[in-house]
């Protein structure tokens, strides 16, 4: 019987040199301009958006960043975005409908932020106005799952026309930990609870939560970047140039059905 990878891959989807957010940012597109703030309160530095160019395509770009440098990752929360960060998503969603580009989001977070001060801000409804958004969206929305893809923190940025993810990538309601103290009543039985979860690509593929999974080397997508880059413009590619053949209403049309069948 083949050994299951379950816990195995929910350590390569958190190691902390995983490619982030913005690597890919930098190696697969060019020409971004990034933009700052939702015209509500402030800015996050976790979620990275703005006009980019994917070769000769110009897309609107999101991509939450947990950064690797030293100090990054308490600046941006590990990826976990605020309230800011959705209502940003939010006005980028809208400028992409405008000006018709196609929406691209570079998933990564191990949930929303759950700070005290976060909810003070409204974060709940802004996860579910991002969600409500992105789901009559009347422009091609592709996701792609990078590391973590935790709870409705990943989900308001997900909630796409294709999703992917990396084959050693997560994507489930929380964390195992948390699952185990849920159902078990016991965290130590993280394991347990990872596997009964269901969250690897593989069984996400299987159980068609997701359109397709990205290969990488056994040892993490950091070990042959430029292959992780390649891979993710290649999907990026195919994707696209089959929802820009879609009009407006078959694409809503097509995405909410897609959430349906769940």
């Amino acid at each position: 019987m083949e050994k299951d990878r379950t816990w195995e891959i929910v350590k390569l989807a958190r190691d902390p040199n995983r490619l982030t957010g913005s690597d890919f940012v930098q190696n697969v597109f060019h020409g971004f301009f990034e933009l700052h703030g939702d015209r509500c309160f402030g800015d996050d530095p976790a979620l990275m958006g703005g006009p980019a160019w994917l070769d000769d395509l110009r897309v609107m770009l999101l991509a939450q960043d947990r950064k690797r440098s030293p100090g990054g990752s308490q600046e941006k929360h590990f990826g976990m975005l605020e309230p800011e960060g959705y209502r940003k998503s939010l006005r980028l969603f809208r400028q992409a409908e405008k000006f018709h580009l196609p929406v691209v989001c570079l998933v990564d977070t191990p949930g929303a932020y759950s700070g005290i001060e976060s909810e003070y801000r409204g974060q709940a409804s802004a996860i579910a106005f991002s969600l409500r958004e992105l789901a009559r969206l009347k422009t091609p929305v592709i996701s792609i799952i990078l590391g973590q893809g935790g709870s409705g923190g990943a989900l308001a940025l997900a909630a796409a026309g294709a999703v992917y993810m990396f084959e050693n990538s997560v994507y489930s309601i929380l964390s195992p930990e948390s699952f185990a103290n849920i159902l078990f009543k016991d965290p130590t039985r993280k394991v347990e609870a990872a596997r009964t979860m269901k969250m690897t690509a593989q069984d996400l593929y299987e159980l068609g939560v997701i359109d397709g999974i990205i290969p990488e080397d056994p040892e993490g997508n950091w070990v042959h970047p430029e292959k992780s880059y390649k891979a993710v413009k290649e999907v990026l590619h195919k994707e696209l140039d089959l929802m820009m053949r879609m009009s407006a209403d078959e694409l809503r049309t097509f995405r909410m059905a897609r959430f349906r069948l769940y």
